[in-house]
């Protein structure tokens, strides 16, 4: 799978670098080319757009993050340009010398490639000009660094959560997991009772597999310990590793992920939260960007009366483990005429009250900035103490680590693609972590890691 595949992820979430479509075409001014500038004499930036996928809170948040800067500011015009196979579109763009103003990439590591090859501007100036360090959390913009130097900042921040039909689990007195011991024995009661477990499925997105690799490697080994491997001190190999990896396996054997493997590879999306909604299945593990979903597939709205709640992953020892996970990121083309003009919008985008707005309104992710107490007001109760405790835990510098924020792209498609060799039969846990350690070390060698902020913690040796 290549980076292609990686980047059209964003088409599955809600992301602001992914909201203007074909749809939005007349909310823009444009028909697949740019949107009219306002301003006559306005220094117009560019930026491009991709153009898959859908998202009904679109137009709220070009309303709020884009028209906003176009209409309060007449030296500096935002021009949005549609672009299909936008990450392919930007890399040959870029490699040749042109491309758009502001360039946004699937994730950090694609980050770095770009910096590594000379093709994004360094940010440390236009960062301390706009005041950066006081905006974002101290953590978000050590991940943009390559070398020393800043490159890119991230767009939101997300992590993963068990959500649960909680009419389900009331009507059957079930409740919900804290440790992985709990959520073993429940999902036995739950299929024991004609219910399927969990609502997975990856027919639509097949590096679905890697949210799941992802918490079984932090929830069971740790994140200690998966910092550990990730710096290069631990092997993927440990055998706390090979655990986690057994335990996914025999999820998947028991037919617990929408009822079979076969099931879990030809289910679309939009059924898995019909079946959770309905209650067929009981409960999901999936990141914040489900919020949306959810709601839309629960409730009165939907046709039913089913409602859904969420807890924290379990984890072995029963504590809260938030995996912190980057979407995509903003840079700077080193081609751009108007770099100053292009970090001047994004201060507009990553401004606490235009990143509030965002949630609260159009129901995104935001990014990690400094949000004032109560700039959350409004929300829905449930999405916000996802927010509060996953800014804790950032905050804190205690958290697990997302695959695709802090794996290099190879070793995060490796994780994705061979998982399914490990369900299937044809490869052990084992074989399956060797196989990673050795595409990780190579990628290691190369400088791909993408930059871990330090642990609040001491990692595990």
């Amino acid at each position: 799978m290549g980076n292609e595949n990686r980047s059209e992820r964003r088409g599955h979430r809600v992301s602001i670098v992914m909201v203007v479509l074909f749809a939005l075409a007349p909310a823009l001014g444009i028909t697949g080319a740019t949107r009219t500038t306002t301003a006559q004499d306005a220094t117009e930036i560019t930026m491009w757009f991709d153009s898959t996928g859908g998202a009904e809170t679109a137009d709220c948040i070009v309303a709020t993050a884009i028209d906003t800067f176009n209409d309060a500011n007449d030296r500096v015009t935002v021009n949005a340009t549609l672009q299909a196979n936008n990450w392919t579109a930007t890399q040959t763009a870029i490699a040749g010398g042109g491309g758009p103003d502001v360039v946004t990439t699937p994730g950090p590591s694609f980050a770095i490639e770009l910096a590594r090859a000379g093709q994004l501007a360094p940010l440390d100036e236009v960062a301390a000009n706009q005041g950066w360090s006081e905006t974002f959390v101290p953590w978000a913009l050590d991940l943009g660094k390559v070398d020393g130097a800043l490159y890119s900042i991230p767009t939101e921040v997300e992590t993963l959560v068990l959500y649960y039909n909680k009419t389900l689990f009331e009507a059957n007195g079930w409740q919900p997991p804290m440790t992985m011991d709990d959520l073993v024995a429940l999902s036995t009661q739950i299929d024991e009772a004609g219910v399927i477990p969990f609502a997975h499925a990856n027919l639509e997105w097949r590096p679905t597999n890697e949210w799941f690799v992802g918490e079984f490697l932090n929830h069971i080994a740790g994140p200690e310990l998966v910092y550990g491997a990730l710096t290069g001190e631990v092997q993927w190999t440990d055998p706390a590793f090979v655990e986690a990896i057994q335990a996914l396996d025999q999820m998947q054997q028991a037919g617990w992920f929408m009822g079979g493997l076969d099931r879990y590879y030809t289910t679309t999306t939009a059924d898995t939260f019909g079946a959770m909604a309905d209650g067929d299945a009981a409960m999901k593990i999936e990141g914040t960007w489900a919020v949306a979903d959810l709601n839309t597939y629960f409730g009165e709205e939907a046709g039913n009366d089913s409602e859904w709640d969420w807890v924290p992953m379990p984890s072995s020892g029963g504590e809260a483990i938030y995996d912190l996970g980057i979407g995509s990121t903003y840079s700077i083309n080193r081609a751009s005429e108007n770099p100053e003009a292009a970090a001047e919008f994004l201060s507009h985008l990553f401004s606490p009250e235009i990143q509030a707005r965002l949630a609260v309104d159009c129901g995104l992710t935001p990014a990690p900035v400094a949000l004032p107490e109560n700039a959350l007001e409004g929300l829905d109760p449930r999405y916000a103490a996802m927010l509060a405790d996953m800014n804790a835990a950032s905050a804190a510098g205690d958290y697990g680590y997302t695959t695709w924020t802090f794996w290099p792209p190879q070793a995060e498609t490796y994780l994705i693609d061979n998982v399914e060799r490990v369900w299937s039969g044809d490869m052990t846990a084992e074989d399956y972590l060797a196989g990673m350690q050795q595409v990780f070390d190579q990628e290691r060698a190369e400088g791909s890691v993408p930059p871990l902020p330090e642990r609040a913690a001491t990692p595990a040796a």
